[in-house]
């Protein structure tokens, strides 16, 4: 059994949209939960089992998965004929897997770092800076759609993410704006989107 702990607009909404593309929603048990926002409203709710009382939190078989991630990749690898992720053996698997670590090895600590100000010389050398970071992102998409090739993956999925999430960041780089357009106006995001804001209604 599946069960994904989410809290609407949150870091797990990138979660729904993907058993939305996986078409497995239906396999999911969805148990809604209340987290601590960046405004500081909300709270850790005792009914969420991730260790840190975050979102996503997937429990397959009582078995927890955490980070975005991890939890993509493994729900790919549950539901392969979905195709948004390459399969062992494919040639574009390795690549996959770099962009799934990328985000958040790279490019979440880049924004954070920039979202507080924060100006350090080893950080920078770590992580590098913006202009790095899209740099990269510019370079995979100055010749193909996706940041795999002519298909849209997870990888795009949740790299796209923190765009839609804070579109002020968005670069002024033509094959970037075009591409988070493109993932933008998929029918699984606005579900999502939806989904999410009867849930808060409600």
């Amino acid at each position: 059994m599946l069960t994904l702990y989410h809290a609407p607009l949150s870091r797990s909404s990138r979660i729904l949209t993907l058993l939305d593309e996986l078409g497995a929603l239906d396999k999911v048990d969805v148990k809604v939960v209340t987290i601590r926002r960046q405004d500081g409203s909300g709270g850790r709710d005792p009914n969420n089992p991730h260790p840190e009382g975050k979102v996503p939190y997937l429990v397959h078989d009582g078995v927890g998965i955490r980070e975005s991630n991890a939890i993509m990749q493994y729900l790919c690898e549950m539901f392969p004929k979905a195709g948004l992720a390459p399969q062992p053996g494919d040639a574009t698997r390795g690549a996959f897997l770099a962009w799934m670590a990328w985000y958040g090895n790279v490019m979440e600590p880049v924004l954070v770092m920039n979202a507080v100000g924060v100006e350090n010389p080893l950080l920078a050398k770590t992580f590098g800076g913006t202009d790095e970071m899209t740099g990269q992102i510019e370079t995979a998409l100055s010749k193909k759609p996706y940041l795999l090739g002519d298909t849209f993956t997870a990888a795009d999925l949740i790299v796209v993410s923190a765009y839609l999430w804070m579109p002020q960041i968005t670069p002024d780089i033509p094959v970037i704006r075009d591409w988070i357009e493109r993932c933008g106006a998929r029918a699984s995001l606005r579900r999502t989107q939806q989904r999410d804001t009867a849930t808060m209604a409600a």
